[in-house]
């Protein structure tokens, strides 16, 4: 399951730093925090990238009932530590049939989360319009924080987005009617600050979403 590093904006390959740039390299948008391979979930796989997270790692919490861990990934290497990363979930979704979450927090301009939603990127600024009352809320941090829609995202999902702790998040639900699952106002933990209790987390089987958006 181990690969190689790839650009979070594009999944290209990227060139290590080396003689002729000091950071990661992707021959099509150029500087970038590489994107770590992705590995089966599990509650190590989920403790390496949270202690490397500069960036909350948001899980809801408690789970939805019937819901499972199926994936983290990280951007960012060793030096930089993760500037982006995303969780997945799935369970029941709220019409029936099975419904994916993933959840992505990030820095400005890392383009992680307009690769999962399916948009041009690296931020979902200009496809939001803010000058009206948020479409979605949740609890991130125990915070209230407002999201909206994205739009512009393929019709087979549902993208909100918005600002928790000073970063981007980013809501990205599949089937698109599963998008109900976020006006429920749900929970969203920082796995960073979480306690023991996070080593119950229930995993399930690896989603292909976070693999290949």
């Amino acid at each position: 399951m181990r690969g190689e590093p790839s650009c979070p904006k594009c999944g290209g390959r990227v060139r290590a730093p080396g003689l002729f740039a000091d950071s990661w390299q992707c021959a099509v948008h150029g500087t970038v925090h590489p994107l770590q391979p992705v590995v089966p979930p599990s509650v190590e796989a989920l403790g390496v990238v949270v202690g490397r997270a500069h960036v909350p790692v948001w899980m809801p919490w408690p789970l939805p009932v019937g819901w499972l861990f199926t994936g983290v990934v990280c951007a960012g290497d060793d030096r930089s530590g993760g500037r982006a990363t995303a969780v997945a979930c799935t369970g029941p979704s709220p019409l029936g049939g099975p419904g994916e979450l993933l959840l992505v927090a990030e820095e400005l301009g890392v383009g992680l989360g307009a690769r999962y939603a399916g948009i041009d990127g690296p931020d979902p600024g200009p496809h939001m319009c803010v000058n009206r009352s948020p479409d979605a809320k949740v609890h991130a941090a125990g915070r209230p924080t407002p999201l909206w829609n994205v739009e512009g995202a393929p019709d087979d999902r549902a993208v909100f987005a918005g600002e928790a702790c000073g970063l981007w998040l980013w809501a990205v639900v599949w089937p698109e009617r599963s998008g109900l699952l976020m006006y429920d106002e749900l929970v969203l933990t920082d796995l960073r600050d979480a306690g023991a209790e996070v080593d119950l987390l229930p995993c399930g089987a690896l989603s292909p979403r976070i693999l290949a958006p």
